[in-house]
């Protein structure tokens, strides 16, 4: 296929001819499609959405000189639950990727008192000789939990928040994405964090050494002897700054590379989607790439703050608690007791290790899904 950029430049737009200009959110592609089996299509115009990195038809014209022109696909009622699902499973397929180095992460965040003087690869060897290989995987059914609708609701938020923003507000170009992002973020976070909360708890026990007997043992404990609903809420304020430039620069970054990869290399990055073969969507390895690069710029920036969280999280499991009630004091006592490079930023190696593979996976099996059910 080959594929030239014609602009379609409108009565309002003011500003130079490009697809990333503020002013003109969508231009018109002009595919010539040359096909042996079907001489007679003579030619299709495509209209090329930057934001979302597909292409829809706009009007074909046949043999026999007529247009065609499609109306606008209609959302039926089981939209919201099929996009919802996908971001799911793109969610706990992610998690399970890298759980046994989440389990180490946290470990080494709090400094756990059985492995505080071990590195990440140390850890790593230490856990399944102390614990049995499951041991590493400790605290993942609490994740799975709390990941399936976290996915969900993280990537359909961030779909309709884009729309709003685009819509309503009438921002767009690349300033929607990282607010959309940011915004499904919290949005996320808020949902489902008492059970990320029990998740780290069961995560940070070591065998021999339980605080809780299992997921409904944590939730019970918790709330009668922390306050009732708001033990379950220790460490939100920092949870949800953090969340917002990640999941913000996340998105961002993703939908960026998506958007320039699939304008300026189509043929070479892009393939027909398998839902809708006038869609393009990214190769699954660019996926991958696109993903991961991704979650390494994000975390990098956010990653102090994800120390602080779940110091705040773990609560009175720690021996200094009492310095961990607020974000700004956490991050002062941490950065006071341990520095920048072991206290601030300790376990960075392994969250890029982590947070590589599972932006990939999650990005990429959403991009799947969406396929699977239909959604593009």
């Amino acid at each position: 296929m080959q594929v030239t950029k014609v602009c379609d430049r409108k009565s309002r737009h003011e500003g130079q001819c490009g697809w990333l200009c503020a002013e003109t959110d969508t231009h018109v592609w002009r595919a010539a499609l040359k096909s042996s089996a079907s001489p007679s299509a003579l030619k299709t115009w495509l209209h090329w959405s930057p934001d979302t990195g597909s292409m829809a038809i706009e009007a074909s014209v046949s043999s026999t000189g007529q247009p065609q022109v499609p109306g606008p696909a209609q959302r039926d009622y089981y939209y919201w639950f099929r996009s919802f699902v996908a971001g799911g499973v793109a969610g706990c397929c992610a998690k399970t990727t890298i759980a046994p180095l989440d389990r180490v992460k946290i470990l080494l965040q709090a400094h756990s008192p059985h492995y505080k003087h071990l590195g990440v690869v140390a850890t790593l060897r230490a856990v399944p000789k102390k614990e049995g290989f499951l041991g590493l995987y400790k605290g993942n059914g609490a994740m799975m939990v709390r990941i399936f609708p976290y996915g969900a609701i993280q990537f359909m938020a961030f779909d309709n928040y884009k729309k709003l923003l685009s819509t309503q507000l009438g921002i767009s170009g690349h300033i929607h994405r990282l607010m959309a992002g940011s915004m499904a973020g919290m949005t996320a976070v808020i949902c489902t964090y008492p059970l990320d909360v029990v998740r780290a708890r069961l995560a940070f026990q070591v065998t021999g050494d339980h605080r809780y007997t299992g997921i409904g043992n944590a939730f019970q404990t918790i709330y009668l002897k922390e306050g009732g609903i708001s033990g379950f809420y220790r460490g939100l304020t920092p949870t949800i700054i953090g969340m917002a430039p990640y999941a913000g620069f996340s998105f961002f970054t993703f939908g960026t590379l998506k958007s320039l990869g699939l304008a300026h290399f189509p043929e070479l990055l892009g393939k027909p989607s398998l839902d809708n073969p006038d869609v393009l969507v990214l190769k699954t390895h660019v996926n991958l790439l696109c993903g991961g690069v991704a979650g390494a710029i994000a975390q990098t920036i956010s990653y102090p703050l994800d120390v602080a969280r779940r110091r705040m999280q773990l609560g009175v499991v720690l021996p200094d608690s009492d310095k961990c009630l607020s974000l700004s004091k956490t991050l002062k006592h941490v950065y006071g007791q341990y520095g920048i490079k072991k206290g601030l930023y300790r376990g960075l190696s392994l969250n890029y290790i982590r947070c590589v593979p599972s932006q990939a996976v999650a990005f990429t099996t959403y991009e799947f899904m969406k396929q699977i059910l239909h959604l593009n």
